[in-house]
């Protein structure tokens, strides 16, 4: 595990730190898990993603170009 050397503002830790305290957590553990959550999000997305060129590929579905304008599509 890497350590990591952090700048941020006292009283801004200071509030963290309270929180952590009324939540039987530290404050190194709430960023630990906050930045899992972040890992995990853009893992998510980025499989979502390949998901979704592997059902393009799979269904032959294509993207044309654009043959329309914005003032086309609320032409009234």
């Amino acid at each position: 595990m890497k350590n990591l050397t952090l700048s941020i503002d006292d009283q801004v830790l200071s509030m963290v730190a309270m929180y952590a305290a009324k939540n039987n957590s530290s404050v190194n553990s709430l960023i630990q898990k906050y930045f899992i959550e972040i890992a995990n999000r853009e893992s998510t997305v980025q499989k979502a993603r390949l998901k979704i060129r592997e059902l393009s590929v799979q269904t032959g579905a294509r993207i044309g170009s654009k043959s329309w304008t914005r003032d086309d599509l609320y032409e009234r």
